[in-house]
């Protein structure tokens, strides 16, 4: 009986200790915990939506104000950054609307999505399964899209994963587009690996552009709201983001099979089907997004936004250190 209760007690004490362990761990790899990075000078006016001039983007300097919305100058923006207090995974901003997309608790993976006012006012909330990936509204606020890993947790390799993405119109709620008729090559396509990603507006109210994969490949594919379908005019596109006079499309492009460097940025023209790789020859995992006509943005993985000219001219431009999820108010 000793024996048992002495081994009982070395066995409580070892789970203690890993335990312990475990939370230092955790406590040394949360942001929010490490030093505030002096690098970062914080203006403490509040971030408004419709400030004009101003990029949005979730903060991700060190210290207690990781993870939140945060908003600088385009003329000035590694000068002084306004924090607010909503911490989000991934947001978005347009036309005076945003839109944040933030983990939730609870046992399994899953997301609380918020459309805002121009104050970071909560409009409406719902909730939606798996772990946030991307968020984009319309150009004129009124559509909001979002995507999840519902299983698995990346898509460096084809066919590991699966998404879910949903769109919300005005007056509606989730809308699931995993559902919607599709058309590959000319032909009604059906499959139970069909995944969407990374939405895209069009200024009309009805058409988008999105990410399907299927079969091991990845195509564009452009939708109709209204008419409920969608067709695939394109291999190898991921994370389409469209400019603002609807005549091309920024986009990921995957050009080798590792995960070390698989995808480079490109532009499309949507007239021609010709293709322009941008100056940045870096790895980018994100859905880009337009500062004008002429100049993409995007984050990189280490945690830093970056612009290039949309072209393929020049070298690209670091426009925030310890940043991500860009959008311009």
């Amino acid at each position: 009986m000793r024996l048992k209760l002495s081994i009982t007690f070395v066995a409580v004490a070892l789970l203690a200790g890993i335990a312990l362990v475990y939370i230092q761990q955790a406590k040394a790899t949360d942001p929010r915990s490490q030093p505030v990075d002096v690098s970062v000078v914080v203006d403490h006016g509040a971030v408004v939506l419709t400030d004009p001039g101003r990029l949005l983007f979730r903060n991700e300097a060190p210290g207690p104000d990781y993870g939140k919305v945060a908003s600088v100058s385009l003329s000035d923006p590694q000068g002084p950054r306004r924090i607010s207090q909503l911490r989000c995974e991934r947001f978005y901003a347009s036309a005076g609307q945003g839109l944040c997309l933030a983990d939730a608790p609870g046992p399994l993976p899953s997301a609380t999505l918020a459309t805002l006012e121009s104050g970071l006012t909560e409009v409406k909330r719902i909730e939606v399964a798996g772990i946030p990936n991307r968020a984009k509204l319309s150009a004129d606020g009124r559509f909001a899209s979002w995507t999840t890993f519902v299983t698995g947790d990346s898509y460096t390799k084809t066919g590991t994963f699966s998404t879910r993405t949903g769109i919300m119109a005005p007056e509606e709620t989730d809308t699931n587009i995993e559902d919607i008729p599709l058309r590959i090559g000319g032909r009604t396509h059906r499959a139970e690996d069909v995944n969407f990603w990374g939405v895209t507006f069009a200024a009309d109210g009805r058409t988008f552009y999105a990410t399907v994969s299927t079969g091991g490949q990845t195509h564009l594919v452009k939708g109709d709201l209204e008419a409920w379908h969608a067709e695939a005019l394109r291999e190898n596109v991921e994370c389409p983001s469209l400019s603002p006079d609807g005549t091309r499309i920024a986009f990921k492009k995957r050009v080798a099979q590792d995960g070390a460097r698989p995808w480079r940025e490109h532009v499309l023209d949507l007239a021609t089907m010709a293709e322009t790789a941008l100056p940045e020859t870096r790895s980018v995992d994100d859905q880009a997004i337009w500062l004008n006509n002429s100049t993409v943005a995007y984050s990189l993985p280490d945690g830093e936004i970056w612009s290039a000219s949309a072209d393929g001219s020049g070298v690209p431009q670091l426009l925030v250190r310890h940043g991500s999820s860009p959008s311009v108010s």
